[in-house]
């Protein structure tokens, strides 16, 4: 009979016999086992203590050492393909440092030495000769974490689709959402892997999970981590303002390394298997339906492989009344940009025209749009915030303008109006005659000119000549000038000019009295010496 190593509890029942008191013969025929197997292994077991009487206990610890004893030799000296692996040691070793595996090596063995070694037979030498493995390497079980508290993300090509509405060959891709606990999983199926992908991706799933689970679990995607530290990661702005938003926080994976979010890395290969496989979309929004439908109906009521229960009912029992409240309003993915300030006091920003206060032209500042508001920071200073207009759109504040061009360049007539009212009823009457025609430009120029001849004038003087104007339904500003300059009918006064230099008379220290140039004899009539 050839050797067949026996089971524990055979071992176990040949040594309960014998203690007994059967002999070999009889131990084999109760045990099903050979008579010198039988033999053997009593031999063995009394060999290292065991004594011959029903009380002693056959433990555990004995048995292995029974098993370590009469195990067959060492193997046998490895075969011709076990010696060229041998022979060849040091390049084997050479290239597994290189990074390569038994595939690779067993191509270069062929190219640079002639060697051919089975593949299997590289593999068996690697992992036991070299005490390396070609294929997996050791791991150990993370636990799960607590219920509601981890997401973990990937993204997945799932493969292409015809897209019936442009009848283009389209990609399809996948981001992949798995509950580290429940294992329950949403697909969004999505034509590329940019960062609006990521977070229309994660809006939908807080969506299907009813809820926003306490923290992410992304790998160094682009989109999310702009730079990949293990320690200290900095993460991308737009991405982090939405984590602030949903308040979650980001805790990426280590650089290359799967298995800190083993859970969606499995969940990746099932998708694109179960989900993808042999189906037939025409639209990007019915490979959503169907994802949607899959999750629920197929993935989520399967038993786990691991956790032995149903995810989606996993998932309704421990998680979701833990998870944070889903949001009621869908998020507006913004837009972070930069835009110089020009000469003209405004940013350029998706095509449209944004005005800064005037302090700040030539600079560099940061732009925050979204769907309703753009608004303008320098550095972590925030300056201003506009209303989202279109394409081809200006949206500026006047009060960002100099002093002085905010009505011009606004054609703002409404703004001379009230200042022309301010230096009374009859200039702001004026004004608004002037204003009343459909030549816009050429009518604010001369409410302009009224405005500076109210402070050439004064208040007063203007609002009397406009009286007088108004009157005679006169409504030119020219006249108004030539009135004031020449002065008001009914009104005995100098010219400006002249008043201006009569106000303007300073007395002379050593000035003397006009009589003290009066000729000689030129008396008056009338006028005599007076007397001494």
């Amino acid at each position: 009979m050839a050797y067949r190593e026996l089971f524990v509890v055979e071992i176990r029942e040949v040594l309960r016999l014998w203690q007994k008191g059967f002999g070999y013969r009889r131990v084999a025929t109760l045990a099903a086992v050979d008579r010198k197997t039988a033999r053997r292994y009593v031999e063995a077991a009394a060999a290292l203590g065991l004594e011959r009487e029903p009380h002693v206990e056959i433990t555990d610890e004995l048995i292995a050492a029974l098993v370590t004893v009469i195990r067959p030799g060492p193997s046998s000296t490895p075969g011709a393909m076990g010696l060229r692996c041998r022979d060849h040691r040091d390049l084997i070793e050479g290239w597994l440092d290189d990074g390569c595996k038994a595939p690779k090596i067993q191509r270069l063995l062929a190219r640079h030495s002639g060697v051919v070694v089975p593949q299997r037979t590289l593999q068996r030498f690697i992992a036991e000769e070299l005490s390396r493995s070609s294929s997996r390497t050791s791991t150990v079980r993370v636990a799960d974490p607590p219920p509601g508290q981890v997401l973990e993300v990937d993204f997945s090509q799932l493969g292409s689709f015809e897209d019936l509405d442009s009848g283009r060959r389209r990609t399809l891709h996948a981001f992949i959402c798995t509950a580290s606990r429940s294992r329950h999983m949403f697909v969004w199926p999505c034509l590329s892997q940019m960062q609006r992908d990521v977070i229309e991706g994660l809006e939908a799933a807080w969506a299907f999970f009813g809820g926003v689970f306490a923290v992410l679990l992304p790998d160094n995607m682009k989109t999310v981590v702009e730079r990949a530290n293990p320690l200290s990661p900095r993460f991308s702005e737009p991405f982090v303002e939405y984590a602030q938003a949903r308040g979650f926080v980001i805790d990426p994976a280590r650089v290359r390394k799967p298995q800190d979010k083993a859970r969606v890395e499995r969940s990746v290969r099932y998708a694109r298997d179960d989900f993808f496989g042999g189906e037939r979309f025409g639209s990007l929004l019915q490979a959503r339906e169907a994802a949607e439908r899959w999750c629920r109906e197929v993935a989520g009521v399967r038993v786990h492989g691991t956790t032995r229960r149903q995810p989606l009912q996993h998932f309704t029992d421990e998680e979701l009344q833990v998870l944070l409240p889903a949001p009621e309003q869908p998020y507006a993915v913004p837009l972070w940009t930069t835009a110089k300030v020009g000469r003209d006091h405004v940013v350029v920003v998706e095509h449209a025209l944004y005005s800064v206060p005037q302090d700040h032209r030539g600079q560099e500042l940061r732009v925050r749009a979204d769907r309703a508001t753009v608004k303008l920071y320098r550095g972590a200073t925030f300056l201003k915030s506009h209303p989202r207009v279109g394409e081809g759109e200006a949206q500026i504040d006047p009060t960002d303008l100099p002093v002085g061009t905010a009505a011009l360049a606004m054609r703002d007539g409404s703004s001379l109006q009230r200042k022309a009212e301010g230096l009374g009823p009859s200039v702001g009457e004026y004004a608004r005659r002037l204003l009343d025609d459909p030549r816009p430009w050429s009518r604010m120029r001369h409410v302009y000119r009224l405005l500076g001849l109210g402070k050439r004038f004064g208040g007063p003087l203007l609002e009397e000549a406009c009286e007088q104007a108004l009157a005679l339904d006169v409504v030119d500003v020219v006249r108004i000038d030539r009135m004031l300059q020449r002065g008001l009918p009914g009104r005995r006064q100098p010219p400006p000019a002249q008043r201006a230099r009569a106000s303007n008379v300073v007395p002379l220290r050593f000035a003397r009295a006009p009589e003290t140039y009066r000729a000689a004899g030129s008396e008056q009539p009338g006028e005599t010496d007076a007397p001494t």
